[in-house]
């Protein structure tokens, strides 16, 4: 029975149901000894606070995206068939221009709550050595005859931690958002990639690549935008292909941008950090080098003593203490042709919440426009 399927949802309620009424029941016909009837009744209560705790958790789950599979829940899924050494560009001395196409088979997507026109794929990563669902949503124009000789850019969408690669369809909307506003000519139209990037069980990957352990950094910016390219009408220059993300993802997103500006223009970052220590279970953040080398700061500064400031475009929005801070930081490092933009969100707006980051999607995705070229 799948974790975020109507059947469990259905059961759990069903079962929360059978809980409460037992004991209305049975309390008071239970036979026996005293401790007989004690343990008994004890049951009930603890059958009864098991349902309630499971009814919560499914409706949080359902509603943020944070679990996909039982396997994720109780990390006894591994994502990660190989890990090697790829080297600082994370290619493994190979070529992108010289590794074959990649065609995958694409189906609709098996969770209806991601809305219409989402498919997915089962990638393997051919450089990273990662394995795992890629969401793919096409704008409306792709399909229009008008629009079959022109390329499309790119966005890839990076959930939080723990998360699941279809949060930002079926929790913050952002298709949903974005048909109308891209039809209506508001909205550039892009074609929209979900990822996912929960490759470790109980861990976050930090988007580095770990020799031994992980590349999750090869796996988005390489393995996954060469997929999109090799199967849909996507730009393959870095005009074309953007990144966005909220929390653990929003620090993915900044921290990609600005390592990979030959592969990306630019990157937002909704309630993120700088420092990957900040997510406790961050690869990055335990490893005191990796701690630094992907801290965006330190990316953007030792860019700028090379004298090679990124060509990249960030735009950094968070409240006080919540990704606020963060863009401050980078924004006072920016030099040119690197632009940072920062959007302070009010601290009653939600908190650290899908409702925050789901009212932002048509401005950050204006943003976006501004620098996206197909």
């Amino acid at each position: 029975m799948s974790l975020t399927g109507t059947p469990f949802f259905l059961t759990s309620i069903t079962l929360l149901i059978v809980a409460v009424v037992l004991p209305l029941v049975l309390w008071g016909r239970i036979a026996g000894p005293p401790l007989v009837r004690g343990f008994a009744r004890l049951l009930m209560l603890l059958f009864a606070q098991v349902t309630a705790i499971t009814v919560v958790f499914v409706l949080v789950n359902n509603a943020n995206n944070l679990y996909d599979t039982w396997g994720d829940l109780l990390g006894t899924d591994s994502h990660v068939a190989a890990a090697k050494d790829l080297g600082p560009d994370g290619m493994g001395g190979q070529q992108i221009k010289n590794e074959p196409k990649q065609i995958q088979r694409f189906r609709p997507a098996d969770d209806p709550r991601v809305g219409p026109g989402v498919q997915m794929t089962d990638l393997k990563g051919r450089i990273s050595g990662v394995i795992g669902e890629v969401y793919v949503w096409l704008p409306p124009q792709y399909n229009d005859p008008a629009y079959r000789n022109k390329k499309f850019p790119v966005v890839e969408l990076l959930p939080g931690y723990p998360g699941s690669a279809k949060s930002w369809f079926g929790s913050i909307h952002a298709a949903e958002q974005l048909q109308p506003l891209m039809q209506r000519g508001l909205v550039k139209p892009a074609i929209l990639v979900a990822p996912r990037t929960d490759l470790l069980a109980g861990a976050d990957t930090g988007c580095v690549n770990v020799p031994g352990q992980v590349n999750a950094d090869s796996w988005l910016t390489v393995d996954v935008r060469k997929m999109i390219i090799d199967n849909f009408r996507a730009g393959d220059k870095p005009d074309s292909w953007a990144l966005a993300g909220y929390s653990a993802g929003a620090h993915c997103a900044a921290k990609l941008a600005l390592s990979h500006p030959d592969r990306y223009r630019a990157g937002v970052a909704m309630s993120g950090y700088n420092d990957p220590a900040l997510e406790r279970d961050s690869l990055a953040g335990k490893d005191p080098k990796l701690r630094i080398e992907s801290n965006p700061m330190h990316i953007l500064n030792a860019a700028n003593a090379a004298g090679k400031p990124p060509r990249t475009a960030l735009y950094v929005s968070g409240a006080a203490g919540d990704g606020y801070q963060a863009g401050i930081g980078l924004r006072g490092l920016a030099k040119r042709p690197t632009t940072v933009t920062v959007q302070l969100i009010p601290a009653n707006a939600g908190g650290h919440t899908m409702v925050v980051w789901r009212h932002q999607v048509p401005e950050i995705f204006r943003w976006l426009g501004m620098y996206l070229r197909a």
